[in-house]
């Protein structure tokens, strides 16, 4: 069984995205996100850096579960962070979910004791975050749970500006049989919705959740102000190069191993 954080502080400013009706089919609805080779892929990548800087890992915004649970398979003492009661029910009902010590509460400001080696926040969640403030402050709180030398990972898509035509604010992202995305964007804030219909179990679900876009030298500078500067960048978890073409970014900030 992993070892338990014996405290935690909980904070909450930002919203909870995730009710019951959303978390309650979240993982058949991500798409290639929940297959099997991209989920070891992803593993693959974090267990390598947890293992080199002590073998242990926070997770912000845990959620169901679906990265921290093979993590912890390999070895990796995982500690998560969620605000989701309802994420994270789905989490302990999966087996070893009972066994992960999980601190309820928004992840730009709740804490839990000891440091990590690896710190990660995965599938665009550092997205929800709506404000650059809060953004800032996730890299803080990021920064904060790190010991001397270990790494924070952020996954999120590149902002795909260049797809939308003068004047146009709408674009379809996916669409499918069963999934139909379009994300709404506000230029002048940064601000993106995206906007979800799924076909689940013969019936269509409509859910609509608020992003801030944020560019990788934006990233970098919010890393520079946490105390942390960018080790490696890459546009998937199997290292395939970062170019003005990507679609989306892996990348990783490191806490100076000395002060």
């Amino acid at each position: 069984m992993a070892a338990k954080v014996t405290s935690w502080k909980r904070a909450r400013v930002l919203d909870d995205h995730f009710p019951e009706a959303i978390a309650a089919h979240y993982d058949e609805t991500i798409g290639t996100h929940a297959d099997a080779a991209v989920i070891t892929e992803t593993v693959d990548f974090l267990a390598e850096l947890a293992e080199a800087n002590g073998g242990d890992a926070l997770e912000l915004a845990i959620g169901t579960g679906r990265i921290a649970l093979p993590l912890a398979a390999r070895g990796v003492r995982v500690v998560g962070i969620d605000l989701s009661d309802a994420m994270v029910a789905r989490l302990r009902a999966k087996p070893g979910g009972a066994d992960l010590d999980v601190a309820r509460g928004d992840f730009t400001t709740t804490t839990v004791d000891g440091d990590f080696g690896l710190v990660y926040l995965v599938f665009n969640t550092i997205g929800n975050v709506t404000t650059q403030d809060q953004q800032v402050a996730t890299f803080a709180n990021a920064a904060a749970h790190l010991r001397p030398g270990g790494c924070f990972v952020v996954e999120v898509g590149v902002p795909q500006l260049r797809r939308y035509p003068p004047g146009e604010t709408m674009r379809p992202f996916e669409v499918t049989p069963t999934h139909l995305g379009f994300d709404e964007i506000d230029v002048a804030t940064q601000g993106l919705i995206s906007h979800h219909h799924w076909l689940v179990d013969g019936e269509w679900q409509v859910a609509s959740m608020p992003f801030r876009y944020v560019w990788p030298a934006e990233l970098d500078l919010m890393a520079r102000l946490a105390g942390m500067t960018l080790r490696e960048r890459w546009s998937g978890w199997t290292r395939e190069p970062f170019t003005s073409e990507s679609t989306s970014h892996v990348s990783v900030w490191e806490k100076p191993a000395t002060a």
